[in-house]
């Protein structure tokens, strides 16, 4: 038995798909509605859905979705959004993990979609047991992660796939990144200790082209978690690309290789700084004309 959870507010336009898309998948549906106007609750009810009023006046999806779980009846939960679908070819997969009745959480992998834009994968957990002790955490950009790590279970990457489509409006999109910047910055206020929470926030500013307020939250995380490979890299890119330092930029990338002996990524973005330089000591490319890559370009 499982059951579905998601939250919903204003969904009328995307609902149907998420909903027909795992149909056959779920034993009962569970949706958290913090506080629609349009037409969400009689398309939830159309598909048998149980529609769940929370009151959003203070902005915390972690507890929504945990009031949600809080409901369910089914052995399983599997999460989706309003507006992300499974795709058909995944649900063997799902019903196979199932059956192996696992103390795990399993990473689906999400496809991104903004109109006609190539997808941009990232990965989630949206599969887990129906544990009381299984809770988001997050006011924004909830995770349950951890909640699964410290009660014993594990994480695991799966091929299972699901499609997102972004809000059209960028103005929305924007606003809405402002909305999270906001909330954020308020976690960060109440509970400093909790670094996880400047990962979503330089990712915030990333996506709205911020990139030099990103670069110092990514520098934050370093001085914050020194000993993760990951953090020195993406302080990296920031100083190569967006922030230039090319000095800070090849001792993050060696300090990431340092931490992790043969870390791709850091090595390639080395590789790539040592091209570029070569490139601007060559004195035929110093004299000769044309659309060469500059000092500026480099930086």
């Amino acid at each position: 038995m499982v059951s579905l959870c998601t939250i919903v507010k204003n969904e009328e336009r995307i609902l149907s798909r998420c909903l027909d898309s795992v149909r056959e998948l779920v034993s009962e549906m569970i949706l958290v509605d913090t506080g629609s106007t349009d037409a969400t609750p009689r398309i939830a009810a159309e598909f048998g859905a149980t529609v769940i009023p929370f009151d959003f006046t203070a902005p915390d999806f972690a507890a929504a979705r945990n009031h949600g779980l809080a409901r369910a009846k089914g052995g399983w939960i599997l999460v989706l959004d309003a507006d992300e679908i499974l795709e058909p070819a995944s649900a063997a997969l799902v019903r196979e993990l199932i059956a192996r009745n696992e103390n795990a959480g399993y990473y689906f992998q999400r496809l991104n979609r903004l109109l006609k834009a190539g997808a941009t994968p990232d990965y989630l957990v949206r599969l887990f047991p129906n544990r009381p002790e299984y809770r988001y955490r997050g006011r924004v950009h909830e995770t349950i992660d951890a909640s699964i790590l410290q009660c014993g279970g594990r994480l695991v990457r799966t091929g299972v796939r699901i499609h997102h489509e972004f809000a059209a409006d960028p103005q929305a999109r924007r606003q809405r990144n402002l909305w999270y910047i906001g909330i954020l910055k308020e976690e960060i206020s109440a509970h400093p200790e909790d670094n996880s929470r400047l990962d979503f926030l330089a990712a915030e500013y990333h996506q709205l082209g911020m990139f030099d307020k990103a670069a110092e939250i990514a520098e934050q995380i370093v001085a914050a978690r020194p000993l993760d490979p990951q953090a020195h890299l993406h302080a990296g890119v920031y100083h190569l690309l967006y922030k230039p330092d090319r000095e800070r930029a090849r001792a993050d990338f060696m300090a990431a290789l340092a931490l992790r002996p043969g870390y791709q990524e850091a090595r390639a973005f080395l590789e790539l700084m040592e091209e570029q330089e070569r490139l601007l000591a060559s004195p035929a490319l110093a004299q000769a004309p044309g659309p060469y890559m500059t000092q500026a370009d480099c930086r």
